[in-house]
């Protein structure tokens, strides 16, 4: 898929209903770049351009269709991680303090 396709896999509830499900699977460490991108794409400061970045990367997160099967043990989310860490590169100026903020509370809450 392109990341337009993947783009298009993307909704608010696709990506809340995959996060809460699979909190504890995939974890930490992928939960918070997705979880920073997913707001800051939410921020009405943040260009289209990179709104589009980000929605890719979490459209491909949310994806059933995936280059390593998230089914996979241990290495499952290690394809969603590259592209949600690449994604976060790509867009870091427009993540704030805020966004970031607000993935470690929401992690918070979930991990506790």
């Amino acid at each position: 898929m392109s990341e337009s396709q993947f783009e298009k896999e993307f909704s608010d509830d696709s990506f809340w209903n995959k996060t809460k499900n699979f909190a504890k699977v995939a974890g930490e460490t992928v939960l918070e770049p997705a979880l920073k991108l997913y707001y800051s794409a939410q921020d009405s400061d943040t260009p289209i351009w990179a709104k589009t970045t980000v929605y890719g990367a979490l459209g491909y997160f949310v994806s059933p269709i995936d280059a390593i099967p998230d089914i996979t043990p241990i290495v499952g989310y290690s394809d969603d991680l590259g592209v949600l860490v690449a994604a976060t590169a790509a867009v870091a100026a427009y993540i704030k303090k805020e966004h970031a903020e607000k993935a470690k509370e929401t992690l918070k809450q979930w991990f506790s």
